[in-house]
């Protein structure tokens, strides 16, 4: 039988749970290696691995649970963890990130705290890590969608560093998911959201089922999960993004007008604006034409079918070069708004626990945990097929023979020119990934009898990751093959031969000396294959499904001791010991295709792979110093070390001290201070070289000339010999990988807290008040990333110093000789450090209502800064309070609880933000957006609970509210940024829509 005192420690558990983040309330798991009452009552506090039958803590705690989220209607842990209000208004990797490169790999979903990284945030199962899935070479961070989610009862989040307790990692903090103990009988369940909207509905069902004996239990569930497709089409605020551009003075829209539409023209294809990215199109050398409507001049290198026309070159009109705004040349296609906004997954998930009592070894008992996760995603993009013809070939028409779109060869032209370029809207193309999750967890917990009080907890912890990804592409080798052809001979074979531009027939040249090859010609260049018009067969021989793997494993060893150490006139010391040993090993091989650079206008990749082992000695001791005592309720210190030694990059020590300062039962005051030492990850160390290409629309001098363009960008291209008119028709090569070979370096970082929590016994009708307030300082040296092709370029371009001294223009090679291509290198470096400050603010309250109980809760997030330089002799730079990363963020909700049923009303709130002055622009003359207003999200739903069954329903986003806007072309020599639609890419904002929901569940 549980006792008394059992029984009211675990409803203030259940307070603490309710509470959210009271800090000192929740996160605790019962002991589990004796069976006495006292034991029972102590608990362990994630960011502690003493247990203590106390609530208070040094540092900070959330505790959210599993049937808060199911009241609000979140449909995973993933989507409660990546909640603006629980990280601070952080940007978290989803599913609305399935087109962009990501850690992870595309379908991942990742958590990281105090905007961070999800690099720098621990998670973990019960207390134990959770290995790192997905795909590609970069993977290093748990992925959340290989949760337990049927089987989790609460999440404690710890937003303090903790690598002196959990070892590296825990920079920002910790998440625990902690499952549920005791499980009896069987509980099925069944959730159901549905967008008003088309597109973006989720499923969710799962059963959970246990029992127990005298001295043994078992519990496991299994679910499915499955979210449907949203594309850019479903909405209508991502079915045409434009330029959203205005008159600062008096308000007009200065988007370019499409003269087909009279409205503001169209750019769906890279959610960037006008961009220049011709479809349906072709270029050639400068020559005399007729103009489409909306360009200037009569000289044009930018083509697109028109027949009508006869004058100048027959059967195309101009839409580009010279004075040209390159929007005239940009084309919409209706398949572009096919692509994924939210990319659809579907997974399988299978956990269980047991445990037995073996009545030796010190009351030992011997437990396992084993998870299974299987993860199917999938997104749609649109391509475009930029397909050179050699000058000269048999599929270039009469009139276009003598164009010369590039003397320099390249690899589809048979070492002769480029006479021309053909831009073709070849249409949508899709991406899949396969992940298999598997962790098992094996040991034995028990009193350590030597000494009196002591427990011990030995277990071992294996995890793998194997996943395959595939992607179509052309394939380069392919398309040349098919583009090198000759005139066929008399009689030959009728399948492997296709007319000429200006008659005959034509085979592919490698036919000639192998019919057997059967290599199928390319098309002619005329209208049809401009338009996406391609020859079946053909299209299947150059357009295929390429395959990679990762796996990704990793081995924990851990023995832990802790109990009391001994007695003073306030209390015990307590103290926790032990020692861990981490394996870690990575094997990601990528397609031949892509290891051999054959996938045409796509990514290069090598392989990667590597090792890394790490031995840690770690502990931690807890001394009351006063209580009970006139002004000092309780004075409590604790303190922490750990002494980590990696294989890659040699040892350091880490340590943590912290106290809670009590001087009534009513307030509190806690502080702690920690280092942190974090070795890269696997992929930072030993990332395969990836050679990856922007589109020529990347190069900042990209006829640099046309209006929007700064005067120091346009100054900067012209000291490089460049006209305003330059077109450029190389890719930007972009150069990246592992730094284990460069002098990567581990980064260190501090991180202070202090806080203070009132908890005031009011009269009882008032009834019960909480409030904290905690400050944070993290400031993380030698910081491991990449900057990004991109950012690059766009700072480097953009610096009033530009090649004399710019600092990211050390990254940015010369321009090619005859080509003036550039080079971008971006491997993980060591950056010279950020700063992260801010507060947490956190209030309850409960009372007695008329015939129910009104409960009200709160988390607001306020950052002072948020700064960061990437070289040493570089000054900080302020982000805090631009795009994406706000000041303030806040999650609230009211409830309403009488007898069976509950009410709740949420509420979220991020403030606005502001990059005008980040991206030195004055909003006073500059046509482009670049600030966004306060957004909010409110929420409804109900509950009943009957005896073995409830029913939730309810609203998310009650008033449908779209994401803010932001101008195209925001790019500067601190950010750049990215859109879905007009909106910035950010997961605070909701890009699903209102959306109902329903939970139905039945215990037997």
């Amino acid at each position: 039988m549980m006792s008394n005192r059992t029984r009211t420690l675990r409803g203030l558990l259940l307070l603490g749970v309710a509470v959210g983040s009271i800090g000192t309330l929740g996160a605790p798991a019962l002991a589990q290696s004796s069976n006495t009452e006292e034991a029972m009552s102590e608990i362990v506090v994630v960011g502690s691995r003493i247990r203590r039958d106390t609530f208070n803590s040094p540092s900070p705690i959330q505790v959210l649970t599993k049937e808060d989220s199911v009241l609000a209607g979140m449909n995973s842990t993933a989507e409660m963890l990546q909640n603006a209000g629980i990280t601070s208004g952080s940007a978290q990797i989803n599913n609305a990130y399935g087109n962009f490169v990501t850690n992870g790999g595309p379908g991942a979903n990742t958590v990281g705290l105090r905007g961070l990284g999800a690099g720098r945030t621990l998670v973990l199962i019960n207390g134990r890590r959770v290995a790192p899935a997905g795909t590609r070479g970069s993977i290093g961070s748990a992925d959340l969608n290989v949760l337990p989610n049927a089987m989790i009862e609460r999440v404690e989040v710890l937003r303090d560093g903790a690598s002196s307790i959990y070892g590296s990692d825990a920079i920002a903090g910790v998440i625990n998911v902690v499952t549920l103990s005791n499980v009896e009988g069987v509980t099925v369940d069944g959730r159901y959201t549905r967008p008003v909207h088309n597109g973006g509905e989720e499923a969710r069902a799962s059963i959970v089922g246990g029992t127990s004996g005298d001295r043994w239990k078992v519990a496991g569930s299994f679910e499915y999960y499955e979210r449907g497709n949203l594309t850019l089409a479903d909405r209508d605020w991502t079915r045409c993004n434009t330029d959203y551009q205005f008159n600062p003075t008096t308000g007009a829209r200065l988007d370019f007008v499409d003269p087909m539409t009279g409205q503001p023209k169209c750019y769906p294809i890279s959610g960037t604006g006008s961009n220049g990215s011709a479809i349906n199109s072709i270029g050639t050398n400068n020559l005399a034409g007729v103009g489409a409507p909306g360009s200037v001049g009569s000289t044009f290198n930018r083509w697109r079918p028109n027949g009508a026309v006869s004058t100048g070159l027959v059967g195309f009109e101009g839409v580009g070069g010279g004075a040209n705004n390159l929007n005239v040349r940009d084309t919409f296609a209706p398949e572009m708004l096919n692509r994924s906004l939210i990319s659809p997954v579907k997974t399988y998930t299978g956990f269980g626990q047991a445990s037995y009592e073996l009545e030796a070894l010190g009351n030992a008992e011997v437990y396992t945990e084993a998870l299974y996760n299987r993860r199917e995603s999938t997104q749609t993009s649109y391509r475009q097929l930029a397909l050179d013809y050699a000058k000269g070939s048999l599929l270039i028409p009469t009139g276009l023979q003598g164009s010369t779109f590039s003397s320099v060869a390249n690899a589809l032209t048979n070492k002769a020119p480029v006479g021309v370029r053909a831009f073709i809207g070849f249409g949508n193309d899709r991406s899949e990934q396969d992940v298999d999750f598997y962790k098992s967890t094996t040991g034995i917990r028990g009193d350590f009898t030597p000494l009196d009080g002591w427990r011990y907890d030995l277990s071992f912890s294996y995890s793998k990751s194997d996943a395959t990804y595939r992607q179509q592409s052309f394939l380069t080798d392919r398309l040349a093959q098919s583009l090198n052809v000759v005139a066929a001979p008399a009689g030959f074979n009728a399948s492997l031969v296709r007319p000429g531009a200006n008659g005959g027939l034509v085979t592919c040249a490698a036919n000639i000396a192998n019919p057997s090859l059967g290599c199928i010609p390319a098309p002619v260049l005329n209208t049809a294959t401009i338009g996406g018009k391609l020859p079946q067969d053909w299209s299947n021989q150059v357009f295929q499904t390429v395959t990679g793997h990762t796996k990704y494993d990793e081995k924990v060893a851990s023995l832990g001791l802790d109990g009391p150490l001994f007695t003073v006139p306030a209390g015990t010391v307590q103290g926790a010991f032990g020692a861990e040993y981490r394996e870690a090993k990575i094997d990601d091989t990528p397609d031949i295709n892509s290891q051999t650079a054959n996938l045409y206008n796509l990514t290069s990749s090598a392989p990667t792979r590597g090792t890394d082992k790490v031995y840690e000695l770690f502990g931690e001791v807890e001394v009351p110093v006063l209580a009970n005592l006139p002004l000092v309720e309780e004075l409590t210190v604790t303190g922490s070390g750990r002494y980590t030694e990696y294989d890659s990059y040699g040892s350091d020590w880490t340590y943590k001290v912290g106290g809670v300062y009590a001087p009534t039962s009513w307030m509190s005051l806690r502080s702690s201070y920690g280092t942190s030492f974090r070795a890269p990850a696997l992929f930072e160390q030993f990332l395969g070289t990836t050679t990856a290409f922007l589109s020529s629309q990347s190069d900042p001098c990209n006829n640099y000339g046309a209006a929007g363009k700064t005067a120091t960008l346009r100054a900067n291209c012209a000291s490089e010999g460049i006209g305003p008119d330059y077109q450029a028709t190389n890719g930007v090569q972009v150069n990246s990988g592992g730094g284990s070979g460069t002098g990567l370096e581990a980064e260190t970082s501090k991180n202070f807290t202090a806080g203070l929590i009132l908890q005031p016994e009011l009269p009882g009708e008032f009834g019960r008040f909480s409030f904290a307030v905690d400050y944070f300082d993290i400031k993380i040296d030698n910081s491991v990333e990449r900057i990004g092709g991109t950012e690059i370029l766009g700072r480097c371009y953009e610096s009033a110093d530009f090649r004399r001294g710019s600092n990211l223009c050390r990254l940015v090679s010369a321009r090619a000789a005859g080509t003036n291509a550039l080079t971008v290198s971006d491997s993980y470096t060591n950056i010279a450090s950020s700063l992260t400050r801010g507060l947490d603010f956190t209030a309850r309250y409960n009372v007695e209502a008329g015939p129910g109980d009104l409960g009200l809760n709160g988390t607001l997030t306020y950052f002072i800064d948020q700064k960061s330089k990437t070289f040493s002799d570089q000054p900080f730079i302020e982000y805090n309070g631009t795009l994406n990363q706000p000041k303030y963020s806040l999650n609230a909700d009211l409830t309403y609880k009488i007898e069976e049923w509950s009410f709740r009303y949420g509420f979220e709130w991020i403030s606005g933000t502001d990059s005008y002055d980040l991206l030195d622009l004055n909003p006073a003359t500059d046509p482009r957006i670049a600030k966004v207003s306060d957004y909010d999200l409110h929420h409804l739903s109900m509950q009943y609970k009957g005896e073995d069954w409830s029913v939730t329903a309810g609203v998310r986003n009650i008033f449908d509210r779209d994401p803010p806007k932001i101008s195209a072309g925001l790019t500067g020599t601190y950010a750049s940024y990215s859109r879905v639609g007009n909106s910035p890419l950010y997961s605070g904002y909701d890009y699903v829509g209102r959306r109902v929901f329903i939970n139905l569940s039945k215990s037997f």
